[in-house]
């Protein structure tokens, strides 16, 4: 496996380190969330940094091509948006589904099965995203 050289990686929420001098991951294990995921081990810092993605998600970045980091950041959008759609309530839910025909539980279960997919690393299918 080899680093790519002087890329820059995001961690989430803002946080972005260049390839080469990420040193090392953990999974954080006891208060493990949506903004606590991974310890980021890097070059020139005392105390790891906090990254909102899994460490799988973090090291692919650091060895995948242009392509699939690409692919990898669309990964992370749906992952906050639906982080934020999960902060809608139910009636709020019922009256978007009534007044627009968008079920905001459909989308959020789909793409909930398509990030269970990539962590597994299963081959997607795209049409059962979209039918």
């Amino acid at each position: 496996m080899e680093i790519r050289k002087n890329e820059i990686i995001p961690l989430g929420y803002g946080k972005y380190y260049r390839s080469d001098k990420i040193v090392g991951l953990e999974p954080i294990g006891e208060e493990r969330g949506p903004a606590r995921r991974t310890y980021v081990y890097v070059e020139g810092r005392s105390e790891p940094v906090i990254a909102s993605r899994t460490e799988g998600t973090i090291l692919r970045d650091l060895v995948m091509s242009r392509e699939e980091a690409e692919a990898s950041v669309a990964f992370d959008l749906m992952e906050r948006i639906l982080h934020e759609m999960e902060k809608v309530g139910p009636i709020l839910r019922r009256s978007i589904r009534e007044e627009t025909g968008l079920d905001l539980d459909d989308i959020a279960a789909r793409i909930r099965r398509l990030l269970s997919r990539e962590e597994e690393g299963e081959e997607l299918d795209q049409g059962a995203l979209f039918g």
